[in-house]
């Protein structure tokens, strides 16, 4: 009996039917034979974050014709199929679908709840991912697929990082990473999206020390101010070549900055004035070491989202770092994180302005975080043991000088206990 060939091609009638026979005749699956070359690809796992796009249809051809070419040249040929976590990139995903679709967020389900979100995230797009591939026809052995959370993945990444560092090729140093504010942790190069906003360049004054002069920079990014170690000018610019090797002051805190010469500058973008933030650009960071330039840390309320575990651990680490030498720059609400710096800056709204970023007052952290009126008026509570020594007072308890610190209070307690 005749069966009329349709008279387009319908590929959903004739791949599938065609792809299934090659599973079930195990064309793809690899078996080691010592009769045989292996070679072997592993696939560069897609993130299960959505769907593939013609970049992957792309790579996963290149793939397929390098095993099928192996594989008909009579080797033991092995492509390796599997998908990557993609452990933050998935996390906003889930994060995202929550907000828009339930106006929820992962702290509204609790963490196990958010968990669970996140594995039902993979079971669909992981099997959505698996399927596009199966209808590209790729030639992968599915019988060892794998996903970069088995347990068998995991072991073999613990065992080949404490190898490596048992070899004193992992160390620990400072470097600049890509920092997300939502999920307030760092992201690889891949998980971060660029995207062109329109700016403004603003122009700031640098007095010059023990000068009339003043040098005016053109930034983008005024808000980085506090993080400024230096400033650079072209060596071939003429108009500061006596300024290299003098020093500039850092409105608002008096910070003093070394101008320095480097060929990174252009000549003719801004002012030719570059300030050098190291720890917020790349560039900076680079023109930073090789003028040997100060790193400052700023942290913009940094224990805000954390548990009071993470968040003494994260001040712990803070003070060692000072410790170090280091300057660290951070930015709080919480008064009681303030007491532990060296020197404060209060900003705010004085009463009756606009302006919520006008000064109001800086100085060593005891003279600022012990003026209740000051911080009253400002909006701030005192720190709690500031507080405590007002009550006291009041009661006619003595003490020889205001504390800052519950450690610094029971301390003073202690004092006048033993001393009355």
């Amino acid at each position: 009996m005749r069966k009329e060939l349709p008279k387009q091609y319908d590929p959903t009638q004739v791949e599938s039917q065609i792809y299934q026979m090659w599973l079930d005749s195990d064309c793809f699956k690899a078996e080691p034979d010592p009769d045989k070359k292996p070679y072997s690809i592993v696939m560069p796992p897609p993130n299960v974050t959505g769907q593939l796009h013609m970049g992957h249809a792309l790579d996963s051809t290149l793939q397929d014709i390098l095993t099928r070419y192996k594989r008909m040249e009579g080797y033991s040929a092995l492509w390796l199929p599997g998908t990557d976590h993609a452990g933050i990139a998935t996390q906003i995903k889930v994060e995202e679908e929550l907000r828009v679709k339930e106006g929820k967020t992962r702290y509204d389900l609790g963490r196990e709840k958010f968990l669970e979100r996140v594995w039902a995230w993979k079971e669909k797009y992981g099997s959505r991912i698996v399927e596009q591939q199966r209808k590209l026809g790729v030639s992968c052995d599915w019988s060892r697929s794998r996903f970069t959370m088995d347990e068998g993945c995991s072991k073999a990444v613990r065992e080949t990082f404490c190898e490596l560092y048992e070899k004193g090729l992992i160390y620990k140093g400072n470097r600049i990473i890509n920092w997300c504010p939502h999920c307030r942790t760092a992201l690889s190069d891949a998980e971060v999206e660029y995207k062109d906003m329109p700016g403004s360049f603003w122009y700031i004054r640098y007095p010059l020390k023990d000068s009339d002069e003043y040098l005016t920079i053109a930034t983008t990014r005024p808000e980085t101010m506090l993080g400024d170690s230096g400033i650079a000018v072209n060596p071939a610019d003429e108009r500061y070549q006596h300024l290299v090797g003098k020093t500039a002051i850092l409105p608002l805190v008096g910070r003093e900055l070394p101008i320095v010469a480097d060929d990174y500058v252009e000549l003719d973008f801004g002012t030719g004035c570059v300030k050098m933030t190291p720890c917020h650009d790349p560039n900076d960071y680079e023109v930073g070491l090789r003028h040997n330039l100060e790193q400052i840390l700023i942290f913009d309320e940094v224990t805000s989202m954390l548990d009071p575990k993470g968040r003494r651990e994260v001040l712990a680490e803070m003070k060692k770092l000072r410790d170090c030498g280091k300057t660290v720059v951070m930015i709080t609400h919480d008064v009681e994180e303030a007491v532990l710096a060296d020197q404060v800056i209060l900003m705010g709204r004085p009463n009756g302005q606009k302006d919520p970023n006008t000064v109001l007052a800086q100085g060593s952290v005891r003279k600022i975080l012990t003026d209740s009126r000051l911080l009253i008026q400002a909006g701030i509570v005192p720190p709690m043991a500031v507080r405590m020594y007002e009550d006291l007072k009041l009661a006619g308890i003595e003490l020889n000088r205001c504390p800052l610190t519950k450690e610094e209070l029971a301390e003073a307690l202690c004092r006048w206990k033993s001393e009355n």
